[in-house]
């Protein structure tokens, strides 16, 4: 499956308001599935993360470890994914990270659930 960014404020909302929530050490997750052939991902980092340089370099480092995840797990269908990095994701290996991000998407899963 393919990512994509997930970019409209009125979308993020939505993902927010009625989204799956998952918690992780690393990372707070929303999901909400969005009929579409590819998950689109939102990747946000509070203040409490560091300054504007570290904030972006966690940013980044989730995103990427999500979007190698999207492309390991299989769904049926797309995703909206609204990400919440703490600090902990700035300082974890990134094997950890995308273990994390992996197992995450495979909680998600409906054939997890079923």
């Amino acid at each position: 499956m393919r990512a994509a960014r997930l970019r409209r404020s009125s979308e993020i909302a939505l993902v927010r308001s009625q989204g799956t929530q998952l918690q992780h050490r690393m990372f707070a997750l929303r999901a909400r599935p969005n009929g579409l052939p590819e998950a689109r991902v939102a990747v946000s980092a509070p203040r409490s993360v560091g300054r504007a340089v570290a904030r972006n370099r966690v940013r980044r480092r989730v995103r990427e470890a999500f979007r190698l995840a999207i492309g390991a797990v299989d769904h049926d269908q797309g995703l909206d994914l609204l990400i919440v990095a703490r600090s902990a994701a700035g300082t974890a290996r990134h094997e950890a990270l995308q273990a994390a991000a992996l197992g995450a998407l495979e909680r998600l899963s409906p054939k997890a659930a079923g």
